[in-house]
């Protein structure tokens, strides 16, 4: 079985935010670590806290080809010129882009409409696109309405990257209504980050199957964010492929990396 990590964030500056570790996670220690556990590829979201970290993604893509592929990040402004991105898959694995809507300035961009440039580019550009932007499901489901043809990924199930479950999950009714745009896909990443107890992590598994059933095996990921995570990658993997019962078969090599390859295009 192809297991494939829906997001990791490699980076080499010395500062990252307290939720995540404190050292970097470069490109040859995360293969290392990746070895260990058993995880074949993982698609690298560029750390926001390193004004480098594109460049260090071409890199990591370069010096080992079929491990990484990236969904990059360009800073964001409003009202901007699409055109910057016909060419964005040409890098050297740059699958895609990724954009963590966190900050109040950029939130009101958001919903004020001020972005909807580089969603426009992303459809017009066939750009996988995938999203941090917890509390705004409703904003998300309208954008796949308006542009059908853009592949959203939503990132952690629409959470923050704070709080346990229930309340970090409270908003799964709003993010199982996106279920029914066929272009919207979700992150099962940092799971056990939301659970109120040790492996298996039980207190997770009802949300875990609620979003399988109403997006599928082909639009649901497996996933960690592994440098916040409370637990090992091999844990990670184990939830999925030894503690849920639905989960198994074809649906489960879909969940577990081929559905994500396909989304976004990784041979």
């Amino acid at each position: 079985m192809l297991i494939v990590d829906a997001q990791i964030h490699l980076w080499e500056s010395k500062t990252s935010p307290p939720h995540h570790r404190q050292e970097p996670l470069t490109a040859d220690q995360a293969i290392l670590e990746m070895d260990r556990a058993g995880v074949a590829r993982a698609i690298n979201c560029p750390a926001l806290w390193d004004s480098r970290s594109n460049e260090i993604a071409v890199d990591a893509a370069e010096r080992f080809p079929g491990r990484f592929a990236t969904m990059g990040w360009l800073p964001l402004e409003p009202d901007g010129d699409g055109k910057i991105l016909e060419h964005w898959r040409r890098q050297p694995g740059m699958l895609g882009l990724r954009f963590a809507i966190l900050q109040p300035q950029h939130v009101a961009w958001f919903l004020n409409g001020q972005l909807d440039w580089i969603w426009q580019a992303a459809e017009r550009y066939s750009i996988p696109l995938a999203l941090a932007v917890p509390g705004h499901m409703d904003e998300v489901c309208a954008i796949a309405k308006r542009y059908p043809n853009l592949r959203l990924l939503i990132d952690h199930f629409g959470a923050g990257h704070a709080g346990k479950v229930p309340d970090a999950l409270s908003h799964l009714p709003k993010l199982l209504s996106c279920a029914r745009f066929e272009n919207v896909a979700v992150k099962a990443t940092a799971a056990p980050g939301y659970a109120t107890d040790d492996y298996p992590f039980r207190s997770v598994h009802d949300s875990l199957h609620s979003v399988f059933k109403a997006f599928g095996a082909r639009r649901m990921f497996w996933g960690t964010d592994i440098t916040r995570m409370p637990c090992t990658w091999r844990a990670c993997i184990d939830l999925f492929t030894q503690e849920l019962p639905w989960l198994a078969g074809e649906d489960l090599e879909q969940v577990m990396g081929g559905g994500i390859c396909s989304w976004i295009g990784w041979r």
